[in-house]
């Protein structure tokens, strides 16, 4: 064996360098095993983060965090440098254990996947110091000026790291296969609170704010924010953080919140975060939320006033299981994350607002799932879908949701809920804190549902369901009562009852929603003047009618909403929202010019997620 430079000149006899080398490594067996991530650099299999120690500076008027991280490594080969995923960082300095300097290089920068950053480690370094700040190029990274933000009184500063973006603002293996702990020192500005996915711990005698995380998460699940934040508790493990103008509005949006952990844990098992806190952020948040640890981001496109639109809290406060306690290993396998969470967020949703509710919200999305397949390539109808050669985010449908979803609806429709309850406590239990790939996941279901009874477990065709495009025949198909009366609704309508006399008057948002897109073809910007006149879509607060609302005004010309458009593309960021309004309008030369025109003030408002969807729509150059 070659011995690795800085332990060469040393004399060692035989019995003290094997002693050594059982200090600095981990049995075979006890190591855990990676798949290939075609979406990182990182060779973990070699050497490995396991910890990252943050010390770090918000500088709003630079937008420039700077400072430093402290990577613990778990080393299986010795004579491996460390390699890990940057993108866009200046790097200043790399020290080893002892402090000394150690060689490092940026290879060549991939559009997608940045730079490998490698570290030529010493025998004894166990641990790297690296000292960077970030740069315009951080994609992580939204700044946001007073003005963007709700109170308009202090600059804002968010993350986003899913999918790959961790990478631009830490450098560290960033694959969700590589499960890794952190601590962090953070300092703002006075005034500004910082939030991070972990547990406060309290500030330091100099002012920082501490944090923790125990339990290993993957890198993208890092997520810090800092503004001018208040709290308001909900119960003793969760509460609301948001500005002064909107915490309280949002404490009576999520007022259930509680009733939901506690649901979650009835159906499977214990919530093993410590807190469940939601941070409500500016408008150009691009997500409707974000499942980070401790802490959900939300969008405040889903404060209604009247808690129509909660699922979303269901949804990201699901992800503390499916998703965060077990994560997909790789972005090919991002159906385990999410229709897992969609399914759970289904079974919440009926324990807590009752069946009818889960159904109504389970109609629509499969709705939103077959209007989009008619524009997707059949490779992207697949749930275990193929991204080599592209961004995870090309991945992003409503199929490995609710395609994802249904397929765990029929496993339940074919075994009973009991027992198919009870393979997902199991499931989740023995694989807490772990990422899988699809297959290890179908070979757990092999050896402990469908092996219980091959009769049943043969009228389901698995690879139909994950490597085919399309949804199966025998995918699940919910009826709602409340849906079935907003049909009959609809034939009014088109048979020419005036919208005044149609029976409407306690439907809640999944019935308009069912409404809106069951008239879509028979609109026209008449008959869509005589609607607002009497339900007042265009000025709905409501941004989910809403956007349906436009989408519909800009397809039949109904001229009365465009500066409601304008106004609300130039102020949400929120892709689902962004993406169709945009793709409509471009359908025509006047619209092209018009979406032209608006994305170029609204794009610097808009997150690196939001504009790399729509820079393609509109033909804008980044």
């Amino acid at each position: 064996m070659k011995l690795p430079t800085g332990l060469a000149r040393a004399s060692f006899g035989a019995v003290a360098l094997l002693a050594l080398c059982a200090c600095y490594s981990v049995p075979r067996e006890r190591r855990p095993s990676f798949p290939m991530d075609i979406h990182s650099h990182a060779e973990p299999a070699r050497v490995r983060v396991t910890h990252a120690s943050l010390d770090l500076e918000i500088d709003p008027a630079r937008s420039e965090l700077r400072g430093s991280v402290v990577l613990s490594l778990d080393r299986a080969d010795h004579e491996s440098p460390l390699v890990l995923d940057a993108k866009g960082l200046a790097v200043e300095s790399v020290t080893g254990t002892d402090g000394g300097a150690r060689n490092w290089s940026l290879g060549p920068e991939d559009a997608i996947l940045g730079s490998a950053l490698t570290v030529e480690l010493l025998w004894a370094d166990k641990t790297v110091r690296i000292a960077y700040r970030t740069t315009e190029r951080a994609e992580a990274l939204q700044w946001l000026a007073p003005g963007q933000t709700a109170d308009r009184e202090a600059p804002f500063l968010f993350t986003q790291g899913q999918s790959i973006l961790t990478r631009t603002w830490i450098p560290v293996q960033d694959s969700p296969g590589i499960r890794i702990t952190f601590d962090a020192r953070v300092r703002a500005p006075q005034g500004l609170t910082v939030l991070m996915s972990a547990e406060m711990v309290g500030p330091d005698a100099g002012g920082a704010f501490r944090f923790r995380m125990d339990r290993p998460i993957p890198p993208y699940l890092i997520a810090l924010a800092c503004g001018k934040l208040e709290f308001r508790p909900i119960s003793p493990r969760c509460g609301i953080w948001a500005e002064p103008s909107v915490v309280d509005r949002a404490r009576d949006e999520f007022a259930d919140t509680e009733k939901m952990i506690e649901a979650a844990e009835g159906l499977f098992g214990p919530y093993r975060w410590g807190r469940y806190d939601v941070l409500v952020l500016p408008p150009s948040f691009p997500f409707g939320g974000m499942e980070n640890p401790c802490l959900t981001f939300a969008t405040p496109t889903v404060l209604a006033g009247d808690r129509s639109l909660v699922a979303l809290v269901a949804h990201e406060l699901a992800h503390s299981w499916s998703g965060n306690l077990v994560t997909n290993a790789t972005w090919s396998d991002f159906w385990l994350n999410e229709g897992f969470t969609v399914y759970f967020e289904s079974r919440i949703m009926e324990r807590v607002y009752g069946p009818e509710r889960a159904r109504m919200e389970a109609i629509l999305l499969i709705a939103d799932l077959e209007r989009e397949m008619k524009e997707l390539d059949a490779r992207d109808q697949i749930l275990h879908v193929d991204l080599a050669g592209r961004h995870p985010d090309d991945g992003f449908s409503q199929v490995p949701y609710v395609k994802g979803a249904l397929f765990l609806r029929r496993v339940e429709d074919v075994f009973g809920r009991g027992r198919f309850d009870r393979f997902l406590r199991s499931y989740f239990d023995s694989h807490a804190f772990q990422s899988i790939t699809t297959g290890q996941f179908l070979d757990f279901l092999k050896e402990n549902l469908f092996t219980q009874d091959p009769e049943l477990a043969a009228q389901i065709d698995l690879h139909r369901w994950i490597e085919e495009p399309g949804l199966p025949d025998d995918a699940p198909r919910p009826t709602s009562k409340a849906l079935a009366d907003v049909d009959v609704q609809i034939r009014r309508w088109k048979e020419g009852t005036e919208p005044a006399a149609l029976a409407t008057r306690e439907w809640v948002t999944q019935q308009w929603l069912h409404f809106l897109e069951g008239i879509a073809g028979a609109l026209d910007a008449g008959s869509m003047a005589k609607l607002d006149e009497t339900f007042h879509f265009t000025d709905s607060g409501n941004a989910e009618i809403l956007t349906v609302w436009l989408r519909l005004s800009i397809a039949h010309g109904y001229g009365a909403a465009d500066a409601r458009l304008e106004q609300f593309l130039t102020t949400v960021g929120r892709r689902k929202f962004l993406e169709p309004l945009y793709k409509e309008l471009v359908k025509t030369d006047t619209g092209r010019a018009r979406a032209e025109a608006i994305y170029a003030r609204a794009r610097p408002r808009y997150h690196a997620v939001s504009t790399a969807a729509i820079d393609p729509i509109v033909g804008a150059k980044p």
